[in-house]
């Protein structure tokens, strides 16, 4: 190919987009530019910029991307489908994969989505990502207790990070219990039946 010509890469902006998640994992956000993007690719800087006009812009295309995983296997569960099935048990369950899968994956994904802290442009992405998780649950139960067990699940899974203990399953389906049972003694005082 001579000098000048460009080659057509259609999977351009997903190696992209998979190149700054890589550079997230490996150095945090602050190691993140389009220079390193463009470098983890292997692409020409131009082509960082061109696809992601700011580096905002890049973060938000990779927080979208890192999201899809939990959101996906909740609102995939055929236990969570199944109004028998145990609510907490299965979150608990569902929370320990997540967590046991790909642990460098979960803390590259808190990275991003704490970075909405400081990065307003994230924001949207960020709270997305937890309606989401919530429409899920929403089926199973009230949108209150479904946004509580979501900010439950946060709170354990982000401990378990920082602390860098092992994840306690038990624990974690007597504490969603326990917001799912506080939810269901409120339902029965105002009598209006909770979905379970």
């Amino acid at each position: 190919m001579s000098p000048g010509v460009r080659r057509y890469d259609p999977d351009r902006r997903q190696r992209i987009i998979d190149a700054a998640i890589r550079v997230v994992g490996a150095k945090g956000i602050a190691g993140l530019s389009h220079r390193s993007a463009a470098a983890e690719a292997d692409v020409p800087l131009g082509s960082t910029t061109y696809h992601f006009k700011t580096l905002d812009d890049l973060l938000v295309a990779a927080l979208r991307q890192s999201n899809e995983g939990f959101a996906r296997a909740v609102a995939d569960s055929a236990a969570l489908a199944d109004p028998e099935a145990d609510l907490a048990r299965t979150l608990a369950r569902l929370l320990g994969e997540l967590l046991a899968a790909d642990r460098s994956r979960v803390e590259l994904e808190y990275e991003l989505y704490l970075a909405a802290l400081r990065r307003p442009a994230l924001r949207p992405v960020a709270s997305q990502w937890c309606e989401s998780v919530t429409a899920a649950l929403a089926a199973r139960t009230d949108p209150v207790t479904a946004r509580a067990l979501v900010a439950v699940m946060d709170g354990i899974g982000l401990q378990v990070l920082l602390t860098d203990a092992p994840y306690d399953e038990p624990y974690a389906r007597e504490v969603l219990g326990r917001v799912l049972r506080g939810a269901q003694a409120a339902s029965n005082a105002l009598g209006r039946p909770l979905l379970g």
